[in-house]
């Protein structure tokens, strides 16, 4: 491991607002502390709760935390060295609506508890063409983000990917979920939204290319059972020189 690496690793340590948990312990039974208080216990207010998982670099948490100060926004990710970023960022800014929790989205249930987020944004995931259960909008996660996101709660899905678009569309269809706002262009639709001034490291890469970027939102719903889509969907072409490289190469 390099040296840079482990400087940020050490400098994490010391952020107030960064929270690192064993996923051994949280597999054991340990309970989460902040787990039904974050407000209470962090942020000190009753503003709504805003995920962000996979956050990467911490681009989209930091920015949407500048533009919604009545919110409060926790970017999630596994990889420390790309959260230092925005951890750091948001330290030397002094944000008091940011903070940072490094673990596995497959566990991101035992951090919350029932209706504490409000929304949930998942911004440029990887597809998981090969792997159903590994895709952050299959029903297998919509099944966890129901045990605490609060009844018509935002999801917002924003991805380079055709596949993981259509996939979302199609599972958003089969389970009936109401949504908001679709669009395969987001940059020539009508919406108007601040949010369209926050571009992501990885977007750019994606725009440089001359690849549009998709976008839905859409509320969820208490489900008992959920309706997992099949539907042959065309893989990306383009991910032979994908999202992988482009991590390995900024971490």
């Amino acid at each position: 491991m390099g040296k840079n690496k482990l400087a940020k690793f050490a400098e994490m340590e010391e952020f107030p607002h960064v929270f690192q948990v064993s996923s051994h312990a949280v597999r054991e039974g340990e309970s989460f502390e902040m787990k039904g208080k974050w407000n209470e216990l962090f942020f000190k207010n009753n503003h709504p709760i805003v995920l962000e998982l996979g956050c990467g670099k911490g681009e989209y948490t930091v920015g949407l935390a500048e533009l919604f100060p009545d919110k409060n926004f926790i970017g999630v990710d596994i990889k420390g060295a790309r959260l230092w970023t925005g951890a750091k960022q948001s330290f030397q800014a002094k944000m008091k609506n940011v903070a940072f929790l490094r673990t596995n989205i497959e566990m991101i249930h035992h951090f919350f508890a029932e209706n504490e987020v409000s929304e949930i944004w998942l911004t440029f995931p990887d597809p998981q063409m090969k792997k159903v259960t590994k895709r952050l909008t299959a029903t297998n996660f919509m099944k966890s983000y129901q045990q605490f996101l609060k009844e018509k709660g935002i999801i917002h899905l924003k991805t380079d990917s055709n596949f993981m678009f259509s996939y979302t569309c199609e599972m958003v269809k089969e389970n009936q979920f109401p949504v908001v706002f679709s669009t395969n262009n987001l940059y020539e639709s009508d919406l108007s939204d601040p949010i369209l001034g926050i571009k992501t490291y990885y977007e750019q890469q994606w725009l440089d290319r001359g690849l549009t970027i998709k976008y839905i939102q859409f509320l969820s719903e208490k489900r008992a059972e959920f309706v997992e889509p099949e539907i042959e969907i065309e893989h990306d072409s383009y991910r032979s020189f994908g999202r992988s490289k482009l991590h390995n190469l900024q971490d």
